[in-house]
């Protein structure tokens, strides 16, 4: 290793020396107090399980479309405790996580995919007004920008494919010194820049300003309450809790990468750890060294990328490039702290930003996302469509969860839309295969992704097989 490197690597580790092993929007002295468990029995219309966006939403969306629907949320811990309060803050109007794979998969519905996912952003910007949520909520769009020659000419020619697709609207191609000057990086040789179509916020705060909208129009949520089996009852179901029980007519479930209570579902999905960083807050005069004045989120077009964005106090946050799957698809505590992936980071953090020598990193957390083999989105019902469930947001579900809750309130309804007549909402995608075999098959799918990236983008057999079978691996 070069001295530089040496010198670089060791002011990143004693960059961390003071980091808290907690995500930092969850470190809120003005964090909400629970609701209280459940006790005893309980009926309603709707139960709606899981206090992450996805049951927020359904439960908000809900009480929206009919106030006297008697809605219950059950949360099993705390609401916003999971991805929903630790995730990077990128509210995107994709709902196929992103253009190239909704095109790729959905070609014949693109633009009407496009469409609805614009305007589910559009309302999310309207709830955030409406329900006065103090979420820092900025419409600043974003970057994805090119560290490698190849990325640059693979950007260049994607634009030009959007183009072609009457997609480009809003979007536009930044050369290296176009890209350097909305943010300034050594590294940055490319970029292209959706102005609309991101949004960035404060995760944890979303989350608990919706539990407070939901309170507010009747909801009635429980929090530290568990749902622990799912059983027909009459004309509905019946869920047990570790205090209590509810009857409802219909119940939506938002529970992500959390075991699901319809079992068949369950091998859709598999837990990923994503780690990121957050910063101390730049002084003015650092701020001016990286010229980042219009607050846009950023990612790296790697297979193995890295997503930066700045919080309202001028923090920057750090995350990606890992996404790391453990053996048998478990959902652990203790693999929300991975030392060696913040070492990794931090030493990525000062290759981007040489600028910013000096700067200590504040807080260092993980947590599992749910991924399924499309990367977006599924949908369904179950127990002759008393049941509704959406999963696989694939990290990228704080916008997109909104358009979640509309299908599986839809779905519930037993309506035709021009949501559920969508064929990413009719059909589901591969499910995933027993251990060994699926441990076996992302980690080849990592190892040949890492190494398409330090051989110029070339995918190697594996990864074509896999693209042809629409399959992946993706952070």
């Amino acid at each position: 290793m070069a001295p530089s490197a040496m010198s670089r690597g060791s002011h990143s580790i004693k960059a961390l020396s003071e980091a808290q092993p907690v995500p930092y929007w969850l470190d809120d002295p003005g964090k909400p107090h629970p609701e209280p468990a459940l006790t005893g029995p309980e009926t309603c219309d709707l139960l709606v399980v899981g206090g992450g966006y996805s049951g927020l939403w359904t439960a908000l969306l809900a009480k929206e479309r009919d106030p006297r629907r008697d809605v219950v949320l059950l949360e099993g811990r705390e609401v916003g405790w999971a991805a929903s309060g630790r995730n990077g803050g990128f509210c995107a109007a994709s709902l196929t996580h992103g253009l190239g794979n909704g095109l790729t998969r959905w070609p014949d519905e693109i633009h009407r995919l496009e469409e609805l996912g614009a305007r589910n952003l559009d309302e999310i910007e309207k709830a955030v007004a409406r329900y006065s949520l103090d979420c820092d909520f900025e419409r600043t769009g974003e970057i994805d920008v090119a560290t490698e020659t190849y990325q640059a000419w693979e950007l260049r020619d994607w634009y030009e494919e959007m183009q072609r697709q009457g997609l480009a609207e809003g979007v536009e191609f930044l050369d290296a010194e176009a890209v350097r000057e909305q943010v300034d990086s050594p590294t940055f040789q490319a970029g292209l820049y959706d102005r609309r179509g991101v949004a960035m916020l404060n995760p944890a705060k979303l989350a608990w300003g919706l539990k407070r909208a939901c309170v507010q129009l009747g909801v009635r949520v429980y929090e530290h309450t568990p749902a622990l089996t799912l059983k027909p009852y009459g004309a509905g179901m019946a869920v047990r809790t570790p205090y209590g029980s509810v009857r409802a007519r219909k119940v939506a479930l938002g529970t992500n990468i959390f075991p699901n209570l319809v079992k068949r579902v369950r091998s859709y999905t598999v837990p990923v750890y994503d780690y990121a960083l957050m910063t101390e807050p730049l002084t003015d005069d650092q701020l001016k060294e990286i010229g980042w004045r219009n607050r846009q989120g950023l990612g790296d077009s790697a297979n193995q990328f890295h997503y930066f964005r700045l919080s309202a106090d001028n923090r920057i946050l750090w995350g990606g490039y890992d996404a790391v799957y453990q053996y048998g698809g478990r959902v652990r505590a203790e693999y929300d702290d991975r030392p060696e992936t913040y070492a990794k980071l931090a030493d990525h953090f000062f290759t981007c930003f040489p600028q910013l020598e000096g700067v200590r990193f504040t807080h260092a957390w993980g947590g599992a996302i749910d991924t399924c083999s499309r990367f977006s989105a599924f949908f369904g019902t179950a127990h002759h469509g008393n049941v509704a469930y959406a999963a696989g947001y694939t990290g990228l579900g704080v916008g997109a969860t909104r358009f979640g809750a509309d299908v599986m309130l839809d779905l519930l309804a037993g309506e035709t839309t021009e949501r559920t007549s969508l064929e990413m909402v009719r059909k589901k995608p591969l499910p995933f295969p027993p251990e060994p075999f699926a441990w076996t098959g992302i980690a080849l799918t990592k190892w040949s992704l890492a190494r398409a990236d330090s051989h110029g983008g070339r995918r190697n057999l594996w990864l074509k097989t896999m693209d042809r079978l629409g399959l992946g691996f993706d952070s």
